[in-house]
């Protein structure tokens, strides 16, 4: 099970939204683990990550040495193509950290990275949705943003004011993602993609 596993969007959209963390196993390849969680950032950051993140360090991709020095538990990079994702798996496998890595993304995209780096994937997590009072829950548009957050810590109506602000002009679609991205504590959040989001939205 993963945070990053919920993302909602079309085909098209989520084919710009790539995932990948390396996780420790607590007892089993925890002891030792930070600086091998601070190798898999420095090979992400070598292919554009569109952020970065380690637990509390998320949304700081203009400070990645900051990030790198502060690794903790778990290490988290967000990228916008097929190619960057296949590099990063190759230098990986490379690498042999020994943790595991997890994937997001559209399965059929991740499985044609997996095959060009090498690998194979060891199992598949697919979402089920979201059951209950689906009525309270905002529009999707709202969505496709708020669930790049994996612990729902960015607030829909702070979508909606950015929205806003772009329509006023006050804000680029890219400075309304910029403020956010650090809400997401984590890192998972892709900023590329939400700024051709709320673009959408404030057209």
């Amino acid at each position: 099970m993963t945070h990053t596993l919920h993302r909602r969007g079309t085909k098209e959209s989520l084919s710009e939204d790539y995932t990948v963390m390396m996780l420790q196993s607590v007892g089993i390849n925890d002891e030792g683990h930070i600086p091998k969680i601070q190798e898999f950032l420095r090979i992400a950051l070598r292919h554009n990550p569109k952020n970065i993140g380690s637990l509390t360090m998320g949304g700081m991709i203009d400070k990645p040495e900051e990030v790198i020095a502060n690794a903790s538990k778990i290490g988290h990079a967000v990228f916008d193509n097929k190619e960057a994702v296949t590099e990063v798996l190759r230098e990986l496998k490379e690498a042999d950290l020994g943790i595991s890595v997890i994937v997001g993304g559209i399965f059929e995209n991740v499985d044609e990275c997996l095959e060009k780096a090498g690998l194979k994937h060891h199992t598949a997590n697919f979402s089920l949705g979201v059951w209950g009072k689906t009525e309270k829950l905002p529009g999707n548009d709202i969505l496709e943003v708020t669930t790049m957050c994996g612990h729902a810590l960015i607030a829909p109506n702070l979508v909606k004011a950015m929205v806003k602000e772009i329509k006023a002009g006050t804000k680029t679609p890219e400075e309304a993602a910029k403020v956010l991205m650090p809400n997401c504590a984590c890192g998972v959040f892709n900023p590329a993609r939400a700024a051709k989001l709320l673009m959408a939205m404030a057209k």
